[in-house]
């Protein structure tokens, strides 16, 4: 059975959600990202070119790839990341960034037709977030629109490439959209100043994008750095339930 180590420290959690203590990693009591051990990144256009075998050296096990945005946009790197990830040999996947001006359907389908059906890529990622910077949707929907376009696209997706997606989200989406929602979904979660059990209470996540000011070999610049919530015997029971799901 898989024991995150989130639950070691569950019995804390109730006591100090809301707020990180003293406001950085070292000062709290959960487990810092360095304490995991199976650890990747996030990539779009913005971190131009990307250099895969030297990234690969540098012990990255993972990367999510920017594929879709709504139902007309396609990441320009994506084609190229996608095929140069994998033949650096670092498993990988690509996510949807959620549009909320846009109709889920049209979303889906826009996701399945720029993206490959590669039986050994990771699952597919919904990325779900508000957005109030945008220049053409800054909206908040409803919560129960919000779910029941999740829902629409998990479903083309899941439909699509045979494997349960990953949900991506952030602190305040999550509040306003997901509590106790989604909970037959791998979880992804964004938390740059403590642990997530700090922010996200007892939901249960499998991947934690722990900073945007990663520095990694192969890439100029920045880069989001993630962690795996599990052990390397863990991430590879993960892996091969991925794949023998899609090939089912």
């Amino acid at each position: 059975m898989w024991r995150p180590l989130f639950c070691i420290f569950a019995l804390a959690a109730p006591l100090l959600v809301g707020g990180c203590a003293g406001g950085g990693f070292e000062e709290d009591p959960f487990p810092t990202p360095s304490d995991y051990q199976i650890h990747g990144i996030d990539v779009s256009k913005y971190q131009g070119e990307i250099d895969w075998a030297s990234v690969r050296g540098a012990g990255v096990q993972f990367a999510w790839i920017k594929a879709t945005e709504g139902g007309d946009h396609v990441d320009d790197k994506f084609a190229q990341n996608w095929a140069s990830a994998k033949a650096a040999g670092i498993p990988r996947g690509a996510y949807h960034f959620a549009y909320w001006c846009r109709p889920a359907e049209e979303q889906a389908a826009w996701f399945t037709a720029n993206v490959p059906n590669d039986p050994d890529a990771l699952p597919p990622v919904l990325d779900v977030e508000w957005n109030g910077q945008s220049k053409t949707c800054p909206r908040k929907v409803p919560r129960d629109v919000a779910i029941s376009e999740m829902k629409i696209i998990l479903a083309a997706m899941e439909r699509a490439y045979g494997k349960r997606p990953v949900i991506y989200t952030s602190v305040d989406f999550h509040k306003d959209v997901m509590q106790g929602e989604f909970a037959d979904y791998p979880i992804w979660v964004r938390s740059v100043k403590c642990h997530p059990a700090l922010k996200y209470g007892a939901r249960k996540w499998r991947f934690w994008q722990h900073t945007a000011e990663g520095r990694v070999a192969g890439i100029k610049g920045n880069v989001d750095r993630n962690a795996f919530n599990g052990t390397p015997k863990d991430w590879q029971v993960w892996l091969g339930a991925m794949t023998v799901a899609s090939r089912a």
